[in-house]
């Protein structure tokens, strides 16, 4: 792997920040607020109303069938092929290693199960402390590769680093402050499959900076896609190499950015997720 293309000027991977994301204008003292863009037209709230409503009326429908979504049959035949979100039938994961999930199906579904939880503790904050980092790069990857890779990732998380990012040496955030890097798969995609090899592509959006009031690092959204290389390795899928590069990335919407304790409340109050393809 190349250290280069997971690493930036905000210094990881995943929600750390690839992309520069437009903040609100405005005069508002508090660098999460500002004003929102003009007040769309009637046409424009009709066709938003439209899609919430449809959305709706999806998730209910989509809620009448009940049980189990590990327990349910593939889409075959006539019944046509699941949409690009819906999980399938493999049941995702079957065990944990700490907090990640392991113990994943020998198959192309499980595979990217894999990397998609992969990329979420990849871009997690606990990757910018050294032990939860050990933790993390032992309990996913390949062990031929593990020491190799620790030595790399420790030299790349250096102080200098962490300071930049308004951290101290040890990936701490200030008082009051709380540092925020988060990594949301969108989907992913299989770019080659074997009995024992797979690499796959997981497009993330991430949240990345510093939450709380007198931030001058506020938290900002990217956009990347998170190439994993991936063995069959211990009756598990396991990490050999990844990659990360920009985008794609959306047209922002209008959401008015909300202020640095709301985003803090946010991110200590909202869990997380054990992902599924």
């Amino acid at each position: 792997m190349s250290l280069g293309d997971e690493h930036d000027g905000f210094g990881g991977v995943g929600g750390s920040g690839q992309t520069r994301t437009r903040l609100p204008e405005g005069n508002s003292g508090d660098v999460y607020g500002g004003a929102r863009r003009p007040v769309r037209n009637s046409r424009s709230l009709i066709t938003v109303v439209s899609v919430v409503v449809l959305l709706i009326a999806a998730i209910a429908f989509a809620n009448r069938g009940g049980g189990d979504p590990a327990d349910a049959a593939p889409t075959t035949g006539t019944q046509g092929a699941a949409a690009p979100t819906a999980a399938t039938g493999v049941r995702p994961v079957n065990g944990k290693n700490g907090q990640i999930p392991t113990g994943y199906a020998h198959d192309e579904q499980g595979a990217q199960s894999a990397a998609t939880n992969y990329a979420v503790v990849l871009g997690s904050a606990e990757m910018f402390q050294d032990g939860p980092r050990a933790e993390i790069v032992r309990a996913i990857h390949d062990p031929a590769v593990v020491e190799d890779l620790l030595r790399k990732l420790d030299a790349s998380y250096s102080a200098g680093l962490m300071a930049g990012m308004g951290l101290d040496e040890n990936g701490t955030a200030p008082s009051g402050l709380t540092f925020v890097s988060r990594t949301v798969p969108i989907g992913t995609k299989v770019r080659d499959h074997t009995e024992n090899s797979a690499t796959v592509e997981v497009w993330c959006t991430g949240l990345g900076g510093l939450a709380g009031a007198g931030s001058t690092k506020p938290v900002t959204s990217t956009w990347f896609t998170i190439t994993q290389k991936l063995k069959w390795v211990g009756n598990d899928w396991r990490v050999e190499s990844f990659s990360q590069s920009e985008g794609p990335t959306p047209v922002n919407g209008d959401s008015r950015a909300s202020t640095a304790d709301e985003i803090a409340e946010a991110v200590e109050g909202y869990g997380g997720f054990t992902y599924a393809r």
